[in-house]
């Protein structure tokens, strides 16, 4: 294998992705540039490619301001809420019984302490969605507040490594609202029953997205499927979260660029992990209804590429001669060990319709998740990326497709 050779590309695309785009949020015109891009590498290739087309909401902001008792609080517009300009009293409730029996029509909720203490999942979201968030998000829609500010701190499992973080980040959700740190949020609590004043120059943009497919092999009732996100958060690079994954395809597009085989394989950029909604994820199960049983795996890449230590594979539900083929495969191989499984990826998807599945990430992403403070922020920069990561990851997976087929 020409490892120089795919050690430049990787270096070539990962500036393409972070640095030449300009963000790949969904809905954006950087994330459309994005799928184009990948597409077109893909059919310049020799890869057969389809695209699957959705709507999707763009956001921005001009930013956000809260003022009461003669003082200004940091604040920020919340992603894809609404903006606002009101004032009212300020009520706060720090859990679930407060909120239930606060009466907060028309005024400004502060929420902060227990109840603030994890993101909420967007109500819609069908893969994660514990009891507690439902409640609190029917309590805030019954309630009708004017508007929320939510004091927040650190949630790494489920919000990145953002700080302060929104507790709220849903389009479909339509009360506006913003939020700020624990700190603001303390001295925010001594004007309980005070009017303030609340700005946010939010925006709701109508857009589009897509996912891209790439597909080769002669049988369609043999799938193999090997995914990567290609959208990114927005005010991120997003070079770990997920260039370097996105990476991965194109190297294995071109690894793999004659491939002939039985087996079809299908490189698959979905577009919506890092969005309220995951639109592109819930278009393919739409459009794979009773298709499952054809996949015989799924691999999927989130997270690769991380500067620090090798890569690890996790694997979920493999049948056992399979399963051993794998080891076969990756237990040899240097800058590789084996994982833990971990749930916050496409891969789940997969396995919850009953497929097996392989997850490559980082070994320092899976030994520092609960602490790390990179994904969705802009220190998720090229100068973090391994170039040789991406490269060995590729072989490996090509490896492993030719000793499956």
């Amino acid at each position: 294998m020409k490892t120089n050779y795919f050690i430049e590309k990787s270096g070539a695309y990962l500036q393409t992705l972070c640095e030449t785009i300009p963000g790949r949020c969904v809905g954006s015109h950087g994330n459309r540039m994005a799928t184009d891009f990948f597409q077109s590498t893909l059919e310049a290739l020799g890869w057969e490619t389809r695209t699957s087309g959705f709507d999707a909401t763009d956001w921005e902001t001009q930013g956000a301001s809260l003022k009461g008792g003669g003082q200004e609080f940091e604040v920020f517009s919340s992603p894809y809420s609404n903006g606002c300009n009101l004032s009212a009293k300020l009520k706060p409730a720090s859990t679930i019984q407060e909120l239930e029996e606060t009466d907060m029509e028309g005024c400004i909720l502060l929420l902060h302490g227990d109840i603030a203490a994890e993101q909420l999942m967007p109500k819609n979201f069908v893969f994660y969605n514990p009891e507690h968030h439902q409640k609190i998000i029917s309590c805030l829609e019954k309630g009708k507040p004017a508007a929320i500010v939510s004091a927040t701190g650190f949630n790494p499992e489920l919000a990145g490594g953002v700080y302060p973080f929104p507790l709220i980040e849903d389009g479909d959700f339509d009360i506006p609202s913003v939020y700020t740190t624990e700190e603001e949020g303390e001295k925010l609590l001594k004007l309980s029953g005070s009017e303030v004043t609340l700005i946010s120059q939010a925006e709701r943009i109508p857009g589009k997205g897509f996912n891209v497919l790439g597909v080769k092999g002669k049988n369609p009732n043999k799938r193999l499927v090997i995914t990567a996100h290609i959208d990114a958060k927005k005010g991120t690079p997003g070079a770990i979260d997920n260039a370097s994954g996105v990476i991965v395809l194109l190297l294995i597009a071109e690894m793999m660029k004659d491939y002939d085989g039985d087996t079809m394989v299908e490189l698959v950029a979905f577009n919506g992990e890092d969005y309220y909604a995951v639109p592109g994820q819930m278009l393919y199960i739409a459009e794979n209804q009773g298709l499952f049983d054809q996949i015989l795996l799924n691999i999927n890449i989130d997270g690769a590429g991380y500067f620090e230590g090798g890569s690890a594979y996790s694997l979920f539900e493999l049948p056992e001669k399979m399963d051993e083929k794998v080891r076969e495969v990756m237990q040899p191989l240097e800058n590789f060990v084996e994982g833990p499984q971990w749930p916050q990826g496409d891969h789940s998807i997969f396995v919850q319709f009953g497929c097996p599945a392989v997850a490559f990430t980082s070994q320092w992403f899976l030994d520092n998740m609960s602490t790390q403070r990179i994904t969705h922020t802009p220190e998720d920069h090229p100068r973090i990326i391994n170039l040789q990561r991406p490269v060995e990851i590729a072989s490996a997976i090509c490896t492993l497709i030719a000793k499956l087929e």
